[in-house]
């Protein structure tokens, strides 16, 4: 947002500060300033001047001319402005000496382009009523503060010349000068009716009508103020409204009168594939979502948004109708997102305008048209319709609370002086402060006492504050038990040479299909922040997919994990979130085997002494490699291989877990064992079983079987006998009593019992 220096010091009496001291004021006290920077330093030096000869130049478009400068005496100068002519009064820019085509030029005869007035001009600049030597009236360097528009979001008030100028008299300390007459609005009853059909999305529509308008160029000055500020100029009516809304923060639209059908304005809701043509040439296709202004014909506005291209002003216009209205900010900027268009205006309307500012807006008009199209006049009085909503409830508090809340002392006489000169009302008694805020002040930006403590303490300097420590302790809270847990999770597989991957918790249709996973079952999201992120992930293996496919072009081999979680579908309630840790293990090369004893190893060192059960394969799955994981008592998980089909080289292997369910079956403190002072004795059994049995079943009759001093049981190997359709398993068995040595007795009973209890 650009501020014009020289505008602001209009608004402000007395006002003394440089440009580049109030930049920094106002970034220590209001919003950022990006930087300050000169604008029209040369016309200082630039004057009126005549032309006295003008001889065209043989074989060029060049025009050797003598001017009389009055301030710079008579010069020779070379033109190539098609309009460069003898006698006329134009600008003289003392740029020094140089040869042109051989011919000595001193100086240069300048258009509005070249001395930043106007983006646009076919020739050098034309005067009249004036002499030579005199300075162009109204135009004189300028500096521009370029404020950052985010620092701006929450004030309204500061998208205009106005309410900035409010900040600097605030920060200075010198008066504030209105721009606006509101003496000059008229009385009686509109000529335009108002018809607003919903006060919830246009709490204020106002207008007037003029006649005897004249459409052309505005003046210099006009022109070279916008073009300051990266507006840019385009005729007099049009270029009004935007001075206005550069100054005061309020957006207005001029219509054709003689193009309006009908003597009523409506403000309504679009038709669900209405049309509106533009301003811009395109023509967009509307909904309800969006507001329109509209007469008996149909659409003539896109409210807030832009104007309508059959109803604008051209040169033939000669009835005005102007608009200042006020409308819902987030009723616009959702059509401005629709329609894919933001414009000055709707920037503005999207920061929730004071509806009071309309008529203010209309008074200024009054008097910059009058200056601009001589012979302008007013036709009837103000059409203005509007819902006043009620006045902010005044906000109290006591000095000590405020200085509580600054961290130091401050007189009451300070903050008075404080929130007066930023136009609060302020009252006081018994030593509380009863604050009335005003309209522009009202809208989503102070509504409590809180916002006054900023108010205060930015215009006090946050620097003369002492920085102090808290008298509170601060104590680190204790350590969730689930983020414990997950840490602990996390720590473990990256000991065993797995690498954390973090993915996105959307998934789109095709990945969930991919997997067979029913998109019945996802929850969409109605504005995904990208293509591809419509639906929120029931399980990690999606992205994970994603991380193998990416993965193995760079590696033949691989150890990823993802802790993250599940989000399922709950009936009239909030989706449940799982969270869950999937561990995969990729190999180029290979049957995939070794990579599923691996993770079922990995699944021993997380949880100690679990089990894997066959299960049957899912879809993504391979057939003959998957089983559900085990641990004390509850089913935690899976181990398997994904399909063929699903991974387009190689083979990977994932193991799943449900880490809530693992988090509520953690066993409890264990007890300190001290080492064994007698030895133990081992000794293997190996027994045969039919093929399919598991190992797991055969333990169980272990477990099954009173056995005294059995300290430990480990599976050691396993050999298949085709020929005769049998598998033999072998176990290594450990006995040892705590406090003597086993006789030899004793661990044959041993033996003898569970080689008893194998082969039953």
């Amino acid at each position: 947002m650009k501020f014009s220096y020289n505008w602001i010091h209009e608004l402000v009496d007395g006002f003394d500060v440089p440009a580049a001291e109030i930049g920094r004021l106002i970034t220590l006290k209001t919003a950022e300033c990006e930087g300050v920077e000169a604008h029209g330093a040369m016309l200082d030096d630039v004057c009126v001047a005549r032309v006295l000869t003008a001889e065209k130049v043989e074989g060029t478009h060049l025009t050797l001319t003598t001017v009389d400068t009055g301030r710079y005496g008579v010069k020779q100068v070379i033109c190539g402005a098609p309009n460069c002519r003898a006698g006329m009064l134009t600008a003289y820019w003392p740029l020094g000496k140089k040869k042109v085509r051989g011919v000595e030029s001193d100086g240069m005869l300048s258009s509005a382009v070249e001395l930043g007035i106007s983006h646009e001009g076919d020739g050098i600049l034309e005067f009249s009523g004036v002499e030579p030597g005199a300075s162009i009236a109204g135009l004189r360097p300028d500096t521009i503060v370029e404020i950052d528009n985010k620092s701006l979001t929450h004030r309204p008030d500061l998208w205009g010349h106005y309410g900035m100028a409010r900040e600097v008299s605030a920060i200075t300390g010198r008066p504030l000068k209105d721009p606006v007459n509101l003496g000059l609005l008229p009385t009686g009853d509109g000529v335009m009716k108002v018809d607003i059909r919903d006060f919830a999305l246009c709490p204020r529509y106002s207008c007037l009508v003029f006649e005897n308008v004249t459409i052309g160029p505005s003046p210099l000055w006009l022109q070279y103020r916008l073009e300051s500020i990266g507006l840019n100029p385009i005729n007099n009516i049009v270029d009004v409204t935007n001075w206005v809304m550069a100054e005061l923060a309020q957006p207005m639209h001029a219509f054709d009168l003689d193009k309006i059908t009908g003597d009523t304005i409506i403000v309504r809701a679009a038709g669900d594939g209405e049309l509106c043509e533009a301003l811009n040439g395109v023509t967009y296709t509307l909904d309800s979502s969006n507001l329109v202004i509209a007469d008996s014909a149909g659409p003539v506005a896109l409210a807030g948004v832009i104007g309508g291209g059959p109803s604008s002003i051209t040169a033939t216009t000669t009835r005005l109708l102007l608009e200042s209205a006020s409308f819902h900010a987030s009723s616009i900027r959702k059509t401005s997102t629709k329609v894919k268009l933001r414009t000055d205006a709707s920037m503005r309307f999207e920061k929730s305008q004071d509806p009071v500012n309309t008529v203010r807006g209309l008074a200024r008009a009054i008097a910059l048209l009058e200056m601009v199209s001589p012979g302008i006049r007013l036709v009837g009085g103000l059409s203005d319709s509007w819902q006043q909503a009620a006045a902010p409830a005044p906000i109290e508090f006591t000095l000590s609370w405020m200085q509580r809340k600054l961290g130091r002392d401050v007189s009451e006489e300070e903050v008075a002086g404080i929130l007066e000169r930023l136009a609060f009302g302020v009252s006081r008694a018994n030593g509380v402060f009863t604050v009335i805020v005003p309209s522009w002040r009202a809208t989503k930006d102070i509504s409590i006492k809180d916002d006054l403590v900023e108010e205060v303490g930015r215009m006090i300097g946050y620097a003369s504050i002492p920085p102090v420590a808290p008298s509170v302790p601060s104590r680190v809270p204790p350590l969730e038990p689930e983020r414990a847990f997950q840490r602990k999770v996390r720590s473990t597989l990256t000991a065993q040479g797995f690498n954390e991957v973090y993915n996105y918790s959307f998934v789109n249709e095709a990945q969930a299909a991919q997997l067979q996973l029913p998109i019945a079952d996802h929850i969409k999201v109605l504005n995904p922040i990208a293509a591809g992120q419509e639906l929120l992930r029931t399980s990690l293996l999606p992205n994970l997919l994603k991380n193998i496919e990416l993965n193995r072009h760079n590696f033949e081999n691989f150890r990823l994990f993802e802790i993250g979680r599940e989000i399922h579908k709950r009936e009239a309630s909030l989706p449940e979130e799982i969270p869950s840790c999937a561990i995969v293990l990729y190999a180029k090369d290979g049957d995939g085997k070794a990579g599923l004893f691996e993770l079922k190893r990995v699944a021993g060192v997380l949880m100690p002494g679990c089990e894997t059960r066959p299960a049957e394969a899912r879809s993504f799955e391979h057939p003959h490699r998957s089983a559900a994981i085990w641990w004390q008592g509850e089913e935690l998980g899976r181990l398997f291989e994904f399909h063929p089909n699903q991974v387009e080289t190689g083979r990977a292997q994932v193991l799943y877990l449900n880490l809530v369910k693992m988090l509520d079956v953690q066993p409890g403190v264990q007890k300190y064992v001290p080492l064994r002072r007698f030895p133990t004795s081992d000794f293997d059994i190996t027994v045969s079983v039919a093929p399919r049995s598991l190992v797991a079943d055969v333990l169980a009759k272990v477990s099954a079987t009173a056995v005294d001093n059995l300290v430990n049981v480990s599976y050691l190997y396993e050999y298949l006998d085709e020929a005769k359709g049998t598998k033999s398993l072998s176990f290594r068995f450990t006995l040892g009593a705590p406090d003597r040595t086993l006789t030899s007795d004793e661990i044959t009973k041993a033996q003898e019992k569970l080689r008893g209890a194998l082969q039953s």
